[in-house]
């Protein structure tokens, strides 16, 4: 199932959406509970996609994929290596990612993300399923020369934007051997497998857990495969995940 937020006539809704049919369907309730579908529907097209949640905060992986360890030629870290993105980061599919006219190189970075459906904490990987509602697609933008200036990753991946998310949530997804691809322009530049990740989904959210309280709504990037690259102003960048759909938004330099 795939569930998600969006917005006609100036109000945003939870709902449903059919992609086979090219609708969305209003819900009653909420997503992180018990919800009743209604019995009115909109044409996707019809309608502005909204984030599919409001997290409290972005948990993010660093340096998670076999493949972009090797093309970085780094040594495989012995346990996950976070950092976090601001709330005020978010933005959803068709967005645009803005950024400042003082940052210089500024790149995507395909990732596929949890979303946390109750309060999660110290919870052991055989029970981290249980707190998951499901998966989207992110895009973890970064300010590459900050990034390497700073020498930790707080201004170079908190700017307004820099986290766009969506289109929606899959539900029902096996995540471990999904296709990660970015795409500028049309080109493919990313183009790897999660099967590919260092640590795992529920061991990812366990050691989190052990850290800081999830909360409903939270989300948890997964971290990147190689292929990385940088974005011009105009760009239009594509985060295509296997099960869950196209997160698309464009690149705007001030």
């Amino acid at each position: 199932m795939k569930i998600g937020r969006f917005e006609v006539g100036g109000k945003s809704r939870w709902g449903v959406f059919d992609v086979d049919d090219g609708i969305v369907i209003p819900v009653k309730g909420s997503i992180f509970g018990d919800f009743e579908l209604e019995d009115s529907s909109f044409k996707i097209e019809d309608v502005s996609i909204l984030t599919p949640v409001v997290p409290s905060k972005v948990v993010c992986v660093g340096l998670n994929y076999r493949d972009h360890a090797e093309e970085l030629k780094m040594p495989i870290p012995d346990e996950p290596i976070l950092f976090l993105k601001p709330s005020t980061s978010v933005i959803g599919h068709n967005s645009a990612i803005i950024a400042p006219s003082f940052c210089n190189r500024v790149d995507y970075e395909a990732e596929l993300a949890i979303v946390i459906s109750k309060v999660c904490k110290n919870v052991s990987p055989s029970e981290a399923e249980d707190y998951i509602l499901g998966y989207t697609c992110l895009n973890d933008v970064t300010e590459r020369n900050f990034q390497k200036k700073d020498g930790q990753w707080t201004r170079a991946k908190s700017f307004d934007t820099f986290c766009p998310i969506g289109p929606w949530i899959e539900t029902e997804l096996d995540w471990r051997n999904l296709k990660v691809r970015a795409y500028l322009n049309g080109e493919l530049k990313q183009n790897s497998n999660t099967n590919n990740m260092i640590f795992g989904v529920y061991d990812i959210v366990s050691f989190v857990s052990k850290i800081m309280t999830l909360l409903p709504g939270d989300v948890i990037a997964t971290g990147t495969p190689p292929g990385i690259g940088e974005m011009k102003n105009g760009d239009e960048v594509v985060i295509d995940i296997e099960g869950i759909g196209v997160l698309r938004n464009y690149f705007i330099k001030e």
